[in-house]
This record gives C-alpha cells, structure tokens and sequence, in this order.
C-alpha cells in the first residue's frame, strides 16, 4: 500500500511539474446545462450546511444522489425525463457540486442531510437512486428508515470496496495530507480530473473539456479539498455498508457497467446477494458512470422499475 502511495506522490509531484510548465487552462463557464433543462439551483440550510439542489416534476418522488467527486451535474439527462412523472430532487453532497464544503466533513453526515433535505421539502417517503458513493448512502438509509424509502435503485454502488487495495489510486491519493496540501497549492486538479474520468468512461470520447469543467470547478472553491480529504478520512457508517445491506426491505433495482473500472461489476452480485429479491441489470460498453454514458438505457429502466 505504502508503494501504491509513494507511486501516486510520484505521478502527483510529475502532473505538478507538467502544469507548471504548461500552464494548466481554467475552467470554463459551467452550468450552462442548467439553464437548457428548465432546472434552476436552490438552497437551503440542512444540518448546519448549506446545500444546493435542485427539483422539477410532481407526483412520487424520487431523490438522486451522485457519487464521490460528482454533483447534480451527473444527473442532467436523467432528472429532467423522470420529472416527467414524479417529483425529481437531486442534490449536491456537503463539500461537493455548489453545496458548501465543510472542514470535518464526514460519512455520517452525508445519509443526515438527505432525510433533512426531505424533511425540509415535506416529503416523507421518497424512492432512492444512488450512484457509487451515493448508493452507499442510499443503502444507509433504506436499512435505517424503510418507512421513507419507496424503491431503491443502486447504480455501480460503493460499499463492498472497503480496502484500499480495492479502491481507484485516486481515491486512495485523496486521503493523503501531502497529496492535499501539494493539489492545494499547485495547479494539477484539472489534469487530475481528466485522468479520473477517463477511468470512469468506458468510452473515452465522453471526456469532453466541458464534462472536464463541470467537474472541476467545484474543486477550485477555497476548502473543497480539505473537506473532501476529512471525508475520506471519516469513519465509515457503523455497521459497515456490507452489512446494512442484508436489511433493505425496499423493492431495488441494481444497475451496472460492465466495463466499470472502479468498482467491479462482481459488486453487482454482492449486492444483489444481500439484499432480498433485487434484480441486476447489467450495461455493456458502459462504465462506473451510467447515468451519463448510457442516460436513454438508465431512464428506460428507471421508468419501467419505479412505476
């Protein structure tokens, strides 16, 4: 483990320097797809953060959670078709997106600000889509409180991937101090994000400068990297994902990329192992981000599962 850091260090402090020399370009305007899907940014204070979310739609609802390093942004072509029957939110994580980063940010603090968010918006029963660290905390909540969980819908879904050794390099670079401080300090986030969704897509050709900005704009706001470092140094839930995962009552609906890079398409069967009478659907030529690379395939099964 300590080599595959060293290593990571290594490939850091070479960005770094290539950078220096290259002049990384900043970002872009982003949130431009925002205004094209009729969605306009909310917020509100939940738990003592505040946290950016947006909803449109009306009828069942149904709360979209995005994974580690993403935000609302990876729902664009997802929350605009499901609105079309139902009551669509999507939030952005503390720390993540446009919600407010946090310096002790934590796991537990993430499935909290959920059921604030919902109880903020008066929904008491919500069906649950989660992708990667969103469907671990998705998994949270319909072992804690099935009364407010519908349906669940586990999209690549962490929480099997608890050793370091099972875990992207990337993740692993970001629970280290030095990494933080020199990403900090050096301008190295937005090669770094390339080099990571190149390893989520499937299809390389996915990875265009502005899904680049969108990702990393969030990133350059002053503590984003601090509060992402306390998350991933944060205890995980107690008892662990694994094994709340064996008391999930709600109908769910488990969606995978063959081809994913991050968490293994085994995970599906893990999952669906656990938890009593879910189905798996597994997409090829599709990585850890289906939602974005196969969106029409995900709102076909989505309709189809949550009516």
């Amino acid at each position: 483990m300590k080599r595959r850091l060293r290593l990571g260090l290594t490939v850091l402090a070479l960005l770094a320097l290539a950078a220096l020399l290259l002049r990384e370009p900043a970002p872009g305007p982003t949130g431009k797809w925002l205004e094209a899907a009729g969605l306009e940014p909310r917020f509100v204070i939940v738990e003592g953060v505040r946290i950016r979310y947006v909803e449109a739609g009306s009828g069942p609802a149904v709360v979209l959670m995005h994974g580690f390093a993403s935000s609302i942004y990876t729902w664009k072509d997802i929350l605009p078709p499901l609105a079309r029957e139902r009551r669509a939110v999507a939030l952005d994580f503390p720390g993540f997106g446009g919600s407010e980063p946090p310096p002790d940010l934590s796991f537990e603090l993430l499935p909290r600000v959920v059921l604030g968010l919902m109880n903020r918006l008066g929904i008491a029963r919500a069906s649950l889509v989660g992708n990667s660290m969103g469907g671990a905390v998705s998994v949270v909540l319909a072992a804690r409180r099935p009364a407010q969980v519908d349906k669940l819908v586990l999209i690549d879904a962490a929480g099997y991937n608890t050793e370091p050794a099972e875990q992207p390099w990337i993740i692993r670079l970001a629970r280290s101090r030095a990494a933080a401080v020199l990403m900090e300090r050096l301008p190295v986030r937005r090669r770094l994000v390339g080099a990571g969704l190149r390893q989520v897509f499937h299809d390389p050709s996915w990875v265009t400068r502005e899904r680049i900005d969108e990702y990393v704009a969030p990133l350059l706001r002053p503590g984003a990297l601090v509060s992402i470092r306390s998350l991933m140094v944060s205890p995980p839930p107690s008892p662990p994902v694994a094994e709340l995962a064996v008391r999930v009552e709600a109908p769910t609906l488990i969606v995978w990329g063959k081809q994913d890079r991050w968490i293994p398409v085994e995970h599906a069967g893990r999952f669906a192992a656990a938890i009593p009478g879910s189905r798996v659907v597994v997409l090829d030529d599709c990585g850890h981000l289906p939602q974005e690379e196969r969106p029409a395939e995900v709102i076909r099964r989505l309709e189809g599962f949550l009516r």
